[in-house]
């Protein structure tokens, strides 16, 4: 089950459960689409994969025990020990790859 990180690894923006603009790898690292489009150009500066949109947890539980409520989202903010210009470079060494490839 998805975590549901509640922030931007790269630029510590809060991103609530239902956020649309949040992307996450196969990982489940965390970034809003800002970041991943103009940073790390869908190149994940953890693993190297690419990023997907992140589902929305639904609000109402339609099966009993299947919401938000039932499994909240984390509470843990995750940021990222790199640099703009080492998450940049990293990106650079993959971009131009197909992320199914990478």
């Amino acid at each position: 089950m998805l975590e549901i990180r509640p922030n931007c690894e790269c630029c510590d923006k809060d991103l609530p459960p239902d956020s649309v603009e949040t992307m996450i790898c196969t990982y489940e690292c965390t970034f809003c689409r800002q970041c991943v489009d103009d940073i790390l150009e869908n190149v994940c500066p953890n693993c190297g994969g690419g990023f997907s949109p992140r589902p929305v947890r639904p609000k109402v539980a339609r099966r009993a025990g299947l919401s938000i409520e039932h499994q909240p989202p984390s509470k843990k903010r995750v940021t990222t020990k790199y640099s703009i210009n080492e998450l940049k470079e990293f990106s650079a060494t993959a971009k131009h790859i197909a992320s199914e490839d990478r």
